[in-house]
């Protein structure tokens, strides 16, 4: 029996009697792609090599809706794809010396905050604001701290300095963005609830 925990996605887009594994591919590729659009939306930062952008929301989202294994190979494939130079990084950009620049640790961030979050919402995690908030801030600390601990490694910069321009500047955006996640899912899952009974 292939491993199918209950999350949004098997609850909202289970794309009917498709094989399972075509199924799974279809909404890795899906949610790769979404974090590779969010990707695009970047404000530049002149004091950091780190631009903002919507990608964080996509990961952490990614994560919520498919669960740990599927987001994690989402996540996982959308940075292969940017890594062997499709236009899918932040600003259009790509390519392996993308990949393991400046912003390389937020790129491993990705997978392994996907996976936690969503298997935080195979826990029912995400049913609820109190919890869901946790859920997504714990993927987001993820991200901040293989982020930020690549760019003390590549520029040797110490804690201070790596804190400063590694996640400082993004904890009001993404304290929205997680807000937002947090509070979309509970809303989701009452419909969804709502429309099976």
């Amino acid at each position: 029996m292939s491993y199918q925990p209950e999350v949004l996605s098997t609850r909202i887009i289970p794309l009917g009697n498709m094989d399972a594994r075509v199924a799974t591919a279809v909404r890795v590729a899906a949610f790769a792609l979404l974090t590779a659009a969010c990707a695009q939306i970047r404000i530049e930062l002149g004091f950091t090599p780190v631009p903002i952008t919507g990608q964080t929301f996509a990961v952490l989202l990614t994560g919520a809706v498919l669960g740990s294994r599927e987001g994690a190979a989402s996540q996982f494939l959308y940075v292969a794809l940017g890594a062997i130079g499709l236009p899918f990084y932040a600003g259009g950009s790509g390519g392996w010396e993308v990949t393991t620049g400046a912003t390389g640790g937020y790129l491993v961030g990705f997978i392994l905050a996907a996976y936690v979050t969503g298997y935080l919402a195979e826990q029912r995690h995400d049913r609820r604001l109190a919890t869901s908030v946790g859920t997504f801030l714990t993927g987001n600390l993820i991200i901040y701290a293989l982020g930020t601990a690549w760019l003390m490694y590549t520029f040797s910069w110490d804690l201070v300095v790596g804190v400063e321009k590694g996640m400082a500047p993004f904890i009001i955006g993404d304290t929205i963005k997680i807000l937002l996640a947090a509070g979309a899912t509970p809303v989701a899952w009452k419909l969804v609830n709502r429309s099976d009974g």
